[in-house]
């Protein structure tokens, strides 16, 4: 811990520098594999909607000692259009999950079970979800996602210029993209849960991003008068002072939500625990990153093409003796016109 006090100590007076800003490039590189990656599995695979979205019955048989070959002879009884897909939840719990079912069929289904496992009715954990019920809480959640982005945009706008509630925006998107994507890899179901999971994410996203912008705000307030530093040089410092903190932050948060992931879902088999869970577990990490590694360096990117931070750039490159930027080096019509090539005063003898 005192390493890590040192270090955060040295990261603040600017003694210690991660160059974040200046390797923007590496970091767009990692995050469009990223991207790359979820898009394929989004549109090759796609996203494994839960029962509550596409309808359907699920149902939970409890019984020591009960097997997943079990569950799929007993699946292979209903009398059923489809495929029906059996899940071992725990060490005692089997679910099989169909899809629309007529009260006759789950009638049916719900006997083949009683008699397989030789259990009572009441021990079956039932779950019928009708399709255009599905549909609604599908329309309901795209709607609390849409609402949640333009009230944060609205926000952002209004707590801090347009450019960083642009840069924000951008790392939300990235981090919701990410985390669908890895949902689409490794097939888990998407749940109501799951959408509680990702709203949580976007929100602690934006508090991290919000917490590194209001630093870059402090250092980047009269950039232009003082003539020190660039705007991305100042922005890189207030990166560097926040970073601790970020980590620190992001690891306290991620410890439990991995014990309920590894621990709640992995060995104790709670499905519910898994959807939210994984979730959150994902969108923290890949929130920590987008607000360290994508938005400052995106919003420095946008405030670097100003005409202003372009002159700013190029008295800090005359005052530190640093070669001049490309674009700023003078023309032959300006060396012409130079002190160089006037005619020479011949002094009084």
């Amino acid at each position: 811990m005192a390493k890590i006090s040192g270090l955060g100590g040295r990261l603040y007076s600017g003694e210690t520098s991660f160059n974040i800003i200046g390797n923007r490039k590496r970091w767009y590189s990692i995050s469009a594999l990223f991207l790359l990656i979820s898009i394929a599995a989004l549109t090759i695979q796609g996203l494994h909607l839960g029962l509550e979205f596409k309808g359907g019955a699920s149902y939970t048989v409890s019984k020591p000692g009960i097997t997943l070959e079990q569950g799929r002879e007993a699946a292979s009884k209903f009398d059923i259009p489809g495929e029906a897909i059996v899940q071992k939840i725990g060490n005692d719990k089997i679910r099989i999950q169909t899809g629309a079912l007529t009260p006759a069929e789950a009638t049916a289904a719900e006997n083949v079970l009683t008699s397989t496992f030789d259990v009572q009715a009441e021990s079956i954990d039932t779950q019928i979800v009708g399709p255009s019920w599905g549909k609604e809480i599908t329309k309901k959640a795209i709607y609390g996602l849409i609402a949640f982005l333009l009230a944060v945009m609205l926000f952002l706008a209004m707590a801090f210029e347009p450019k960083m509630a642009l840069a924000a925006i951008v790392a939300v998107v990235h981090d919701v993209l990410i985390t669908v994507g890895i949902y689409a890899v490794v097939g888990f179901d998407v749940t109501p849960a799951t959408v509680i999971g990702f709203l949580t994410i976007l929100g602690y996203s934006l508090y991290d991003t919000v917490v590194v912008f209001d630093k870059v705000r402090e250092n980047t307030k009269s950039v232009t008068a003082n003539s020190k530093q660039t705007y991305s040089q100042a922005a890189n410092l207030a990166v560097n002072q926040t970073l601790v903190r970020s980590a620190n932050t992001s690891i306290i948060a991620l410890l439990p939500v991995g014990s309920i992931l590894f621990v709640g879902a992995g060995l104790l088999g709670a499905g519910t625990l898994k959807d939210l869970s994984l979730a959150l577990f994902i969108g923290l990490a890949v929130g920590t990153y987008s607000s360290v590694f994508i938005a400052p360096p995106f919003l420095a990117s946008l405030r670097e093409k100003e005409p202003a931070m372009q002159a700013l750039a190029k008295r800090v490159a005359a005052r530190s003796g640093a070669p001049v930027p490309t674009e700023s080096k003078p023309t032959d019509s300006t060396v012409a016109r130079g002190p160089r090539n006037q005619p020479k005063r011949k002094g009084r003898k």
